[in-house]
């Protein structure tokens, strides 16, 4: 087996993907393949070390595996995947992994230790985006070798902290945990990248399928992983075509081009009621959805304004209009349904009471706010009311729509004023969205982290920074879940970002599409078990 497809699959695939992109209407997609309209412009990078987007998050789900992670035929049990078991020594802080024998990556080559080891000190020595991930666990570039090591075919795994095993086995189940072809990356390196650019246009995992061809913002073309250690997937192929607009995903799948439309809005999927043919599937998230005021802008840091801001959505207005079916108001950074969740809303729409607040406050209106939105729905929808919204009391949002991964970019160089977005949690641990939504260790300009409270230049109350570390280290169940509503609702009173929404995902599909799992996350979105009736 060899890495990439013969030249004559790799030349048909080629023609099908620019067909797939460019063609009118046909008559049926090919038996073998899923064929899906989606919007994937978000996509920033598909290599596992520096993906952190949710369209990524999906690819690497299938491109690859990890250590331990939730599987597509029990999405809601942690199980081992490249590890066959595990043996814990709570008092020494670490775990022994035996590696599954007789796994081969996507060039053909056995999975060893030491790619173990080296796929996790490549994320740490890239430090992109999802570095921080595995930080947590006390893990740096220069003590990961004594942290992680291999012997035979067993990996044990060291962390520096006080917290519970189960919350190591979740970090290492997130994307980030991915385990890369080491030999291959390296040998595809250029100009110190370890590989980075080579895996953003090809696999190296061991997952159930293996990347053919993705062209940014056009097309991705997945090949099933003949040989996979799980068992064959049950289609040939995977080909997702980037459309932006759900009108479009509609038609595509009404005529037949598509099996599957992912991002299809409220009144689109209402649309499809009764069509022969295509069933509409829903799935809870955990992606919560926001809006947010970058402190770097002098006028955005009065805490007046952020909670004015809280009494200016109309909620419930966007969620039984234009969001129906596909959000469900929440105001807490951990989803609904979870352990730790806080689920009270104590904010609703009051023009008056907001006013007050900001005269009270000293906030001097009107006030013009540039908010960064990606162009597509529903975030334009969202931006469009807030901006009716807010603008009775002063408050006037220039919007600026752009890509997903321009507006991505920009929210990570701390370039923008308002932003709104969504976030999702990497592994299903509370501390995820904690770290995310009320730590921040160090808000200098160089110490890049992935979190909101950094990205938005705002520095918490040292209170609520040991606050969160406390309730990671806490090891009583209960008590580290009232720690974590705890937080919430101190964030959820005085914080620089409102959050509005959960989301819950409606996918289209025809009705011979079957074994689609869609797990609450883009991490738990499963192409294996995909068949054609």
């Amino acid at each position: 087996m060899t890495l990439f497809a013969p030249k004559s699959l790799k030349a048909a695939l080629a023609v099908s993907l620019i067909a797939l992109a460019t063609a009118p209407a046909l008559a049926a997609t090919p038996d073998n393949a899923l064929v899906i309209a989606q919007n994937i412009d978000d996509i920033v990078t598909i290599d596992p070390a520096t993906a952190y987007e949710f369209s990524s998050g999906e690819y690497v789900t299938n491109a690859y595996d990890k250590l331990v992670a939730y599987d597509a035929a029990d999405p809601d049990t942690l199980v081992g995947q490249l590890a066959e078991s595990w043996t814990v020594d709570v008092a020494a802080k670490t775990i022994t992994f035996k590696l599954r024998p007789g796994v081969i990556f996507h060039s053909g080559k056995p999975l060893r230790g030491a790619d173990v080891v080296g796929s996790f000190k490549r994320v740490l020595v890239l430090n992109k985006a999802p570095a921080f991930i595995l930080g947590n666990l006390g893990w740096k570039v220069d003590n990961l070798e004594s942290m992680v090591t291999t012997e035979g075919d067993s990996v044990t795994v060291n962390w520096a902290g006080d917290f519970a095993p189960s919350f190591v086995l979740n970090v290492l189940a997130a994307g980030v945990g991915a385990i890369v072809d080491i030999e291959t990356a390296m040998a595809n390196e250029k100009d110190g990248d370890l590989g980075h650019a080579w895996l953003n246009q090809n696999s190296a995992g061991t997952g159930p399928f293996k990347l053919v061809n993705f062209r940014p913002g056009e097309a991705m073309v997945l090949e099933a992983n003949k040989t996979y250690f799980n068992g064959a997937p049950a289609i040939e192929r995977v080909m997702i075509r980037h459309v932006a607009e759900a009108a479009t995903q509609r038609l595509l799948l009404e005529s037949g081009d598509v099996d599957m439309a992912k991002n299809m809005s409220p009144d689109q999927v209402a649309g499809l009621e009764g069509k022969a043919g295509i069933k509409v599937e829903t799935y809870p998230q955990t992606a919560v959805h926001w809006f947010s005021f970058n402190q770097k802008t002098e006028a955005l840091t009065n805490p007046a304004l952020w909670e004015a801001a809280r009494y200016l959505v109309d909620y419930k207005g966007m969620a039984d209009s234009f969001l129906k079916g596909q959000m469900q108001v929440h105001q807490a950074f951990w989803p609904a349904g979870f352990p730790g969740a806080l689920e009270d809303t104590p904010y609703s729409y009051d023009v008056e009471k907001a006013k007050k607040i900001l005269a009270d406050g000293g906030v001097k209106t009107p006030l013009k706010i540039e908010l960064d939105v990606i162009n597509s729905a529903p975030f334009t929808d969202i931006a469009a009311s807030l901006q009716q919204t807010f603008a009775p009391a002063g408050i006037n949002f220039d919007i600026l729509p752009g890509t997903g991964a321009q507006v991505i970019t920009k929210y990570r160089a701390r370039t923008h004023q308002g932003m709104l977005l969504y976030w999702g949690p990497d592994f299903m641990d509370p501390h995820s969205n904690a770290k995310a939504f009320a730590y921040n260790a160090d808000n200098a300009d160089d110490k890049y982290a992935s979190t909101t409270t950094w990205r938005n230049a705002w520095m918490p109350p040292e209170a609520v920074n040991k606050k969160t570390l406390a309730a990671l280290a806490e090891q009583d169940a209960d008590k580290r879940n009232a720690m974590y509503v705890e937080l919430q609702r101190e964030m959820q009173a005085e914080s620089p970002y409102v959050i509005m929404f959960q989301a819950v995902k409606q996918v289209a599909m025809a009705d011979k599409v079957q074994g689609f799992v869609n797990g609450p996350s883009a991490a738990f979105v499963f192409y294996r078990l995909v068949d054609k009736k």
